[in-house]
């Protein structure tokens, strides 16, 4: 679920930001754009700094910790 919404900002900012470059510069084709503020890829960079992609985000689950989780209840004897 987590990684779906980090994907879903990823595709968000992307087209926000390469939204803002176009209307910025009409006349300046992708391949241009790309180049020219992509860094030949396509996601926005200047070489020494990068728009954060939440995509690449790391996603951890929990894992099963058995008995080490702390339970508020007393046990049962």
């Amino acid at each position: 679920m987590s990684a779906s919404t980090f994907q879903y900002l990823s595709k968000y900012a992307w087209e926000r930001v390469m939204g803002w470059i176009r209307r910025k510069h009409r006349k300046i084709t992708w391949k241009e754009l790309r180049r020219g503020f992509c860094g030949g890829e396509w996601w926005p960079t200047d070489g020494q700094s990068y728009l954060l992609d939440p995509g690449q985000m790391r996603v951890i689950r929990y894992r099963y910790r058995g008995t080490k989780i702390p339970t508020p209840w007393t046990a049962a004897n």
